[in-house]
């Protein structure tokens, strides 16, 4: 349900009109009980005027006498079309002051680990622009040689619960492109919890790989094949009296 416009307004007009428990006027109004009754008390909302929900069209007299009656019943707001969406965030992120000159790192960070994410998608979650995204995928940012790239949770930019529902975007839309992916960026494409879940793959060093495969198919090849080499010619080593003789 939709809070009503003015809702702590709304309140003080409540508390001082009618005979509505606090709790019905908190449920109705979007606000803890306490608050309510701070408001009763005039510790909350000192100086607020209050604001007629019936004459704004937002509550029917009929439903504050059904409250007045029976204290377990809830008040109905009125289909207002000015009161929908209050709560929905409206423009860019806003970033406060103080982590303004964070968003590079941030950008950086996301630019090289997640290079499917969309600039619209880093624009939302760190609350920066095009231009600036741009400069730092080509290199042309003015500070770019002293950004060290931070992951923007860790900075306190974003939740890790928007990045990965955002690497979760740039796979549906990577897999309806058909661009093929390597293991690294599935692995990347996967939530937090997946990703840590996943067993490491073991891997031979690439300077081994093979060679066992390669000594048992030539032994295979040629099992008998005499290559003029025994154990006498290594250890059959001439004697000292023979090399004094050629010394001579």
């Amino acid at each position: 349900m939709n809070k009503p416009l003015m809702a702590k307004a709304t309140a003080v007009w409540l508390v001082d009109n009618t005979t509505l428990s606090f709790k019905q006027i908190a449920d109705f109004c979007g606000m803890h009980e306490l608050e309510v009754q701070g408001i009763a008390d005039g510790d909350v909302a000192a100086g607020v005027k209050g604001f007629d929900p019936i004459a704004s069209n937002q509550l029917d007299a009929a439903e504050i006498e059904k409250g007045q009656k029976n204290p377990l019943y809830k008040l109905k707001l009125k289909h207002n079309p000015a009161a929908e969406g209050e709560e929905k965030r409206r423009g860019p992120r806003y970033t406060p002051l103080s982590k303004r000159q964070d968003r590079p790192a941030a950008i950086l960070w996301l630019v090289k680990f997640h290079p499917e994410l969309a600039d619209a998608q880093i624009s939302k979650l760190v609350g920066t622009t095009k231009p600036t995204i741009a400069s730092i995928r080509d290199r042309t940012h003015w500070n770019i040689q002293n950004i060290q790239p931070i992951d923007p949770v860790a900075l306190g930019l974003c939740r890790q619960s928007e990045l990965d529902a955002a690497v979760q975007k740039a796979a549906k839309r990577k897999a309806a492109e058909g661009g093929a992916m390597t293991d690294d960026e599935r692995r990347k494409l996967l939530s937090t919890e997946t990703s840590l879940a996943m067993p490491d793959e073991p891997r031979l060093p690439s300077s081994i790989a093979g060679l066992e495969n390669f000594s048992l198919s030539k032994n295979d090849d040629k099992p008998d094949q005499d290559d003029g080499l025994d154990a006498d010619s290594f250890f059959n080593l001439p004697d000292a009296d023979d090399d004094e003789d050629d010394r001579r």
